[in-house]
């Protein structure tokens, strides 16, 4: 398998059929020239997600692209899906992605082109100069907009975002990069501790639009919690005070 799209939900069953508009069109282009399978995970919605996405991977199954649905039985998180979204990912690379709309499917294509020799992951960067940001509410753009002004100055200067779903990894990077949080800092975990490693990244310049409908389970004041959390434990890192892939719970919860 050349590619795994994976895409966590949790109570995404409003968006759904938007999600299957805007995404089978471009997982057929993908197909035309690579093999490509999708993986969905539904981290234990109870408002008929898993259903839907049962529907899609149907649809998907239809057209020759594998696809599977992988569940959880209750909630456990966004860094637990990617988890398991990733366990059961057999391409090459892997992106990981939204489900709702906020980042544009038929951007996978331009952040697949990045990943060229040399670079290890492709980062979707509405913070990037020539990246953008519409419609996103003021506090939820300020808090993530100041996270990663913070992990630019404590780990490269060269990367503007960290804390976007929407990426494209080499496999070698899942398989050599553990992170243990459950929650929404998972992403950023990642990210950094890739790079503390000497993965290269690249930015994709994106746009970050407000969801179309249902609404964020990012639960802002835990998540800034435990990016602080983090960031104090990159900074011991550096202080040669700790080894940063120690596994030492980092205090957020699904």
């Amino acid at each position: 398998m050349d590619l795994s799209i994976v895409i966590p939900c949790y109570n995404e069953a409003e968006g759904i059929p938007a999600m299957q508009t805007n995404l089978l069109p471009v997982v057929g282009r993908l197909a035309r020239t690579r093999t490509v399978e999708v993986v969905f995970v539904d981290d234990g919605s109870s408002d008929g997600t898993a259903q839907a996405l049962g529907s899609v991977c149907g649809r998907l199954s239809g057209d020759g692209v594998p696809a599977r649905l992988e569940r959880h039985a209750a909630n456990r998180g966004l860094g637990a899906a990617l988890r398991t979204g990733f366990a059961a990912a057999t391409g090459d690379v892997v992106v990981t992605t939204d489900s709702d709309g906020t980042y544009d499917f038929a951007s996978i294509p331009a952040l697949l082109d990045l990943l060229t020799a040399g670079t290890d992951i492709v980062v979707a960067s509405p913070y990037h100069p020539q990246g953008g940001v519409e419609g996103v509410s003021p506090l939820r753009l300020t808090l993530s907009k100041t996270s990663s002004n913070l992990y630019r100055m404590m780990v490269s200067r060269g990367v503007h975002t960290y804390t976007s779903l929407f990426r494209a990894y080499r496999r070698a990077v899942l398989q050599a990069v553990p992170f243990e949080s459950d929650g929404f800092l998972a992403g950023t975990e990642l990210l950094v501790k890739a790079m503390l490693q000497g993965y290269r990244v690249a930015e994709y310049p994106a746009v970050l639009r407000v969801r179309g409908c249902g609404r964020s389970k990012a639960r802002l004041a835990r998540t800034t919690l435990a990016h602080l959390r983090f960031m104090g434990r990159v900074a011991l890192h550096h202080l040669r005070l700790q080894r940063l892939d120690l596994a030492q719970p980092i205090g957020e919860q699904p």
